[in-house]
């Protein structure tokens, strides 16, 4: 059988996620804001789920409503209350219950969850639950959303923040920044330099690079940031003899368990533990432990597959895609370029650059679109370097067609990226104030763990976390999905917060590492060139490995009362 393409498992993906809404009913919570404190000590707010607020969807009982909000119209004191203007509601009643709608009452000011919190379930017709179910093809404008539309809508979604556009235009800016840096030749002539003079020492460079990356997941989340790293590594490793996995490995899944193991990431557990009630930061000595053993365990499984690979490089998943780099270096070797001062210039320039990123993220904030102009100025500084330099004898048009050639590498994975969305928003999307197939999911695992013992509810609590993840990627929107179900719920099962805490991060940090779903991890894979059925082939016996460390910890929490 031949390996799908990673669009056809998608598709399949979304084509399950759409046969699932026909069979679960659309669900939906009120929400609150609520404030905590970040890790910088500061006030924060942020939008949750209130954990007893779940209903289904159903249809509107409009006699009933309609009676209430006529003896609500003859108190002014509680509409002004309410904020609502009494001439809009008197111009809606007076069109009959027939023809009253939730969407009319929206615009006075009486959303579902004000009539809820008013009047309870007594407000809908409970005979039928409804289905949030997209159509086979429409858009929003024409006929509404269908799933045969799912590449657009997730391309489109989000801002440029985070995924799906935020993170698509990341990726193409990269590619054509990096194009132009790969087209001057400095990084080959880079890495052969470095390999020549570290002749014996190249076995350190895999531990020490897994607990950098580790280590920049723990202490600022890094995730979209490993992407441009990755264009560096991935030839640079295949040059010490190991595969594009180990590349990746090395950078994207050594951030995650940073980022699952953290003692202090303001997107995961900062943000986990202020929705839980706990102070922010708390139970760090744990995690601190936790980090550095996880962190070596797993160095030294990497060592052993890249071991095993480089004695045997035929033994790689992607032998066959690798051969692209191989080639290029090999082309590279025999040519013998010298390292000259312009290559030197470009990597000096580079190494700037990346530190610069580092310090805007961690001290003023940066994040997409801040990222995206700076690996832009890097890769128009390299150009003006190699042009000046006369590296490869490259012109200015020269430059301009090493970005556009560069982008056009990743155009593909840009897409990745859209339709891997495409999937969240074909099961109802993740806001929890909006009727989906995801929330009622979500509420039916919470009722299934409130009755088991602390071990085991524990367990289970990172068990589903890490499901959840297959789906919602995000770290901090997971928090706010979650948390506020699982904070509670620990508390039914005798256990800490802080468990249900340890539970959340593990679950959704090691999970990005695998999921097609991760903006991130298909940014990165497209980097390496690496389908991702290849990549889930390697990654599914990690996923085991780092799933019985983190049931270890979870057990050793429970054991010893974390709080």
């Amino acid at each position: 059988m031949k390996t799908p393409h990673t669009y056809v498992i998608i598709f399949g993906v979304v084509l399950l996620a759409w046969l699932l809404t026909f069979l679960v009913p659309a669900g939906k919570f009120s929400t609150q804001e609520i404030e905590y404190t970040d890790a910088n000590g500061e006030i924060s707010t942020r939008t949750v789920l209130m954990q007893d607020s779940f209903r289904y969807a159903y249809p509107l009982d409009n006699e009933y409503v309609y009676q209430q909000l006529n003896q609500l119209e003859e108190d002014p004191q509680e509409l002004e209350e309410l904020d609502v203007d009494p001439e809009a509601l008197a111009a809606v009643l007076a069109e009959g219950p027939k023809e009253l709608s939730q969407s009319q009452l929206d615009e006075v000011g009486l959303t579902d969850d004000t009539l809820y919190s008013l009047y309870g379930e007594k407000i809908y017709d409970t005979s039928e639950k409804l289905h949030k179910t997209a159509k086979v093809w429409g858009t929003d404008d024409f006929n509404g959303f269908g799933f045969l539309n799912f590449v657009f809508e997730g391309l489109v979604s989000g801002d440029k923040y985070g995924s799906a556009v935020g993170i698509a235009a990341l990726i193409l800016v990269v590619g054509g920044a990096f194009g132009i840096i790969m087209q001057t030749g400095a990084i080959d002539a880079g890495i052969f330099a470095f390999i020549s003079k570290t002749r014996g020492l190249e076995r350190l460079a895999l531990p020490l690079l897994f607990f950098a990356f580790s280590f920049g997941g723990a202490t600022f989340g890094m995730a979209e940031e490993v992407i441009p790293f990755s264009m560096v590594m991935v030839p640079f490793v295949i040059a010490l003899g190991y595969d594009s996995i180990v590349a990746v490995t090395v950078t994207y899944v050594a951030s995650q368990i940073g980022n699952a193991t953290s003692w202090m990431s303001p997107f995961s557990v900062a943000v986990a533990q202020g929705i839980a009630g706990i102070p922010v930061l708390s139970g760090a000595t744990f995690r601190i432990i936790m980090w550095v053993v996880v962190t070596a365990l797993s160095a030294g499984y990497l060592m052993i597959y890249a071991e095993r690979i480089r004695k045997n490089p035929e033994k790689s998943l992607t032998y066959q895609s690798d051969a692209y780099f191989r080639n290029h270096l090999e082309k590279t070797s025999s040519e013998q370029k010298p390292f000259l001062l312009g290559h030197k210039l470009i990597l000096v320039e580079m190494l700037a650059v990346l530190i610069w990123i580092v310090w805007g993220v961690t001290q003023k904030g940066y994040y997409i679109p801040e990222i995206a102009s700076q690996f832009f100025v890097m890769g128009l500084g390299a150009g003006i370097i190699a042009v000046l330099f006369k590296l490869e004898s490259m012109g200015l048009n020269d430059v301009a067609s090493a970005f556009q050639s560069g982008a056009s590498e990743l155009a593909g994975t840009a897409i990745v990226v859209g339709m891997a969305k495409g999937i969240l928003l074909v099961l109802g999307g993740s806001d929890a104030n909006v009727p989906s197939a995801l929330n009622t999911i979500l509420h039916s695992i919470g009722g299934l763990l409130s009755n088991v013992p602390a071990f085991i509810g524990a367990w289970f609590m990172y068990i589903f976390q890490s499901f959840f993840n297959l789906i919602v990627t995000s770290n901090s929107g997971q928090a706010a999905l979650t948390m506020p179900i699982m904070a509670p719920l620990a508390d039914l099962l005798g256990v800490s917060r802080q468990i249900a805490v340890l539970a959340y991060q593990l679950g959704s940090g090691f999970m990005d590492a695998f999921t097609p779903v991760s903006a991130s991890l298909i940014g990165v894979l497209g980097v390496a060139r690496i389908e991702w059925v290849k990549w889930a082939k390697f990654q599914i016996k990690m996923q085991g490995f780092l799933f019985v460390l983190g049931t270890i910890f979870i057990f050793i929490a429970v054991a010893i009362g974390l709080q």
